[in-house]
């Protein structure tokens, strides 16, 4: 009776029908699942990895058996995502883009005189007769001392308040913008956005809401007149505000008073103050505080004493008071029953946005 360890057709030929020697290399299933082998793509074959037959998985505890094709995905989207929320934490008021334009609203308001325009008593005391509250130049701006808002540090608004009393010195006090023609010192203050707007005001002033240059400066005609006195006398404040978490506004509403005297006349000529008020509107987003730049979005200009019918956009227009103070005063255009009451640009608790008015206490 024949081995029953052997096949039933019996031993290959060549065979010793005995395998007993192979008994000690057991090649059980738990061996077979621990192999990890994979074989190269036919790319990889095709490319000359003849080296090794075979390229190892990335064993990353769990993720061991995940390609590392798949890995390097994985971390791509993870990065992705990452930065993604990580720019909209940080930078939830990034603009898409920067204001440009016509930012700039004017309004222009003549305030004629109801009398004769009667020259100061004292040439050289021409403020002698002004109520108290006036300071002199940039003292009488009343700028406050910063503090935080909401989204804007004590830092952040002490720069914007800085930046206004700036541009407002240079734009209503400096004699080389008041009499000389000068732009430039202005221009540097208004942010790139208006600067095409400030521009355009420059070369063709026009009174159509943006393009009046007495909206960004004031200016008179220094072939008409001339400063009486270098000393100009204000009385105002400003006001500080959030227009969203982002822009910074501050108001500011001030009464400027102006010796004036006509261009070219001698020692002594009769000296006119000229009153204006100028109700201005600036906003600042970050950019703008750090180049210590502003953007004026909204500007009201009262000037008196000073003719209906003329233009204010190019300059202000004062009518000066003559030697014998009798020329009688121009009356504004509209009929005696229509004419608006008087008003006083240094009354702050009124709006300054009106039409042309009648100046009080001429």
């Amino acid at each position: 009776m024949g081995d029953p360890r052997e096949p039933p057709e019996g031993a290959p030929d060549g065979g010793s029908g005995n395998d007993d020697e192979y008994r000690s290399v057991v090649f059980d299933e738990s061996f077979v699942r621990a192999a990890r082998i994979q074989e190269l793509s036919a790319r990889e074959r095709l490319a000359g990895a003849y080296g090794r037959a075979t390229r190892p998985k990335v064993r990353l505890g769990p993720l061991g058996t995940v390609p590392r094709q798949a890995l390097a995905l994985l971390l791509v989207i993870l990065l992705a995502f990452g930065a993604a929320v990580y720019f909209g934490v940080s930078s939830p008021t990034r603009p898409a883009a920067r204001p440009e334009g016509s930012q700039l609203t004017v309004s222009l308001v003549a305030l004629s005189p109801a009398s004769a325009v009667r020259a100061v008593a004292d040439p050289a005391d021409p403020f002698a007769g002004l109520p108290p509250g006036y300071g002199d130049g940039a003292v009488g701006l009343g700028t406050p001392a910063g503090a935080a808002t909401g989204h804007f540090s004590r830092i952040e608004v002490t720069k914007a308040l800085d930046t206004v009393q700036r541009y407002l010195v240079a734009s209503s006090l400096a004699p080389a913008t008041l009499v000389q023609g000068a732009t430039a010192d202005v221009r540097a203050f208004v942010t790139p956005g208006e600067q095409a707007q400030f521009d355009a005001s420059v070369v063709q002033p026009t009174d159509d809401r943006h393009h009046a240059l007495t909206g960004w400066l004031v200016r008179f005609d220094p072939a008409q007149v001339a400063l009486a006195a270098d000393t100009v006398k204000v009385a105002g404040a400003m006001r500080i505000d959030e227009a969203d978490n982002g822009t910074l506004e501050i108001a500011t509403d001030h009464t400027f008073v102006y010796a004036l005297k006509a261009a070219g006349a001698p020692s002594g000529a009769p000296v006119t103050l000229e009153t204006v008020r100028r109700q201005l509107s600036f906003e600042f987003d970050r950019t703008d505080l750090a180049s210590a730049r502003l953007r004026l979005v909204d500007s009201v200009l009262q000037a008196g004493p000073a003719p209906c019918d003329g233009s204010l956009a190019g300059a202000v227009q004062p009518v000066l008071a003559t030697a014998d103070a009798a020329a009688p005063p121009t009356p504004p255009p509209a009929a005696a029953s229509t004419v608006p009451p008087p008003v006083d640009p240094g009354n702050h608790a009124r709006p300054a946005w009106q039409m042309c008015g009648v100046l009080a206490g001429s």
